[in-house]
C-alpha cells in the first residue's frame, strides 16, 4: 500500500500548481470581461458594418482613383475657366464694333436727310458741256473711292459706280452726292446687321462657354469633397438586451461654390 500511494504522492504538488494556473487564468479572464462588459455585447450591426466597408487596399486604391479624377477635373475646368475669359473678351469687342457700326449709320443717315431736304432748292447753272460732264465724271470716281477708302462703300458698289451700273456721271454733283450719300448708308446699314449677328453669336459662345466652366468648376468642387464615411450608409441593428437601437441619418446638404459671373 505505500509502495502504490508513493508515486500518487510526489505527483500531487505537481497537479496542485496546475490547477491554481488553471484558476488563476479563468480569475483573469473573468475579471477582464467584469471590468470592460462590451466585451460581452454581439453587436451584428458592427460585424455588417465591417464586412459591407472596403478593406484597406481597396480603400487606398478608390481614394487614388478619387484624387486622379479630381485632379483631372480641376484641369479641365482651369482651361474652361480660360475659354470662357476669351469668350467674354471677344463679346466685348464686337459689342464695340456693333456700337461704333451703329453709331457711323445713324451718321449717314442723318446726311441723307439732310442733303434730301436740299433737293427743293433750284440746282446751280452750269453749262452742258462735255468738260462739264467729264468733270462731273471725275468728281464722282473721285468722291466714290474716297467713300471706299473710309470703308463707306464694298467694293461691288465701287465697281457699279466706275463701270456706271445706276450711276449717271452727266448728273449734277449735288445729285450724285445724295446718291452717293444714300449708297453709303445702305452700305454701312448691311455692315450694322451683321455686326449685330456677329455679337450675337460672340454673346451665345460666351454663354456657352461659362456653363461649361461653372459645370466643371462644379464638378471639380464634388469632386474635392471628402467622401462621406461608410459608417453612416450601413443602418444600426437590434443590439442584444431587447434594447433598439435607433438613429436619424442626418441628410447630407452639398452647396455650390462661388462662381465668377460672366
Amino acid at each position: 500500500m505505500r509502495t502504490a500511494l508513493s508515486p500518487v504522492l510526489l505527483d500531487v504538488p505537481r497537479a496542485a500548481a496546475i490547477w491554481l494556473s488553471l484558476l488563476g487564468v479563468v480569475t483573469l479572464a473573468v475579471a477582464g470581461l467584469l471590468l470592460r462588459p462590451r466585451l460581452l455585447r454581439f453587436d451584428a450591426g458592427a460585424r455588417i458594418r465591417e464586412a459591407a466597408l472596403p478593406s484597406r487596399s481597396e480603400h487606398t486604391e478608390e481614394q487614388r482613383d478619387q484624387d486622379r479624377w479630381a485632379e483631372e477635373v480641376a484641369v479641365a475646368a482651369g482651361r474652361a475657366e480660360a475659354t470662357a475669359h476669351r469668350r467674354r473678351d471677344e463679346w466685348l469687342a464686337t459689342q464695340d464694333e456693333a456700337e461704333q457700326s451703329w453709331q457711323a449709320y445713324e451718321a449717314a443717315e442723318a446726311d441723307v436727310r439732310r442733303l434730301s431736304g436740299a433737293t427743293g432748292m433750284p440746282l446751280p447753272q452750269t453749262p452742258h458741256t462735255p468738260a462739264e460732264y467729264a468733270d462731273r465724271e471725275r468728281w464722282l470716281h473721285r468722291a466714290a473711292l474716297d467713300a471706299y477708302w473710309r470703308r463707306e462703300l464694298s467694293v461691288e458698289q465701287l465697281s457699279d459706280v466706275f463701270a456706271h451700273r445706276g450711276w449717271d456721271p452727266r448728273l449734277h454733283p449735288v445729285e450724285q452726292e445724295l446718291m452717293l450719300r444714300r449708297a453709303v448708308r445702305d452700305h454701312l446699314f448691311a455692315r450694322q446687321r451683321a455686326a449685330r449677328k456677329r455679337e450675337q453669336d460672340a454673346w451665345r459662345s460666351a454663354e456657352l462657354a461659362a456653363a461649361a466652366a461653372r459645370s466643371l468648376r462644379e464638378e471639380a468642387v464634388s469632386a474635392l469633397l471628402p467622401a462621406a464615411e461608410g459608417a453612416d450608409s450601413v443602418l444600426p441593428l437590434t443590439a442584444l438586451g431587447g434594447v433598439e437601437q435607433t438613429r436619424e441619418i442626418p441628410t447630407a446638404v452639398v452647396g455650390r461654390a462661388p462662381v465668377a459671373a460672366y
